[in-house]
């Protein structure tokens, strides 16, 4: 039997990225890694056009609750490559 691990139990994640998360369509930590911390922020980025979305809240922390460790704990290369991968220019 599968234990399906809600987002809010993950490190970095907390109730309204959890929220945001289930607004398209990610409700397990299985969904976060099914689709991945870039392609998450992107959706993210899209759906909430007219909410500020730090990279550091958002792409580095969900990365973050997939690998059990605090965002700023994420090597530079990592960031740098994340960043990348979503599509973010102001690297």
């Amino acid at each position: 039997m599968t234990s399906v691990i809600r987002l809010s139990y993950l490190k970095n994640i907390g109730t309204t990225v959890e929220q945001r998360l289930n607004g398209i369509g990610v409700f397990s930590r299985d969904d976060l890694e099914r689709v991945g911390a870039a392609v998450a922020y992107r959706k993210l980025k899209d759906c909430y056009r007219n909410t500020t979305l730090p990279r550091c809240y958002y792409l580095y922390s969900l990365e973050g609750a997939l690998r059990g460790v605090h965002w700023n704990e994420i090597p530079d290369a990592v960031k740098r490559q994340l960043s990348k991968e979503a599509g973010v220019t102001d690297i």
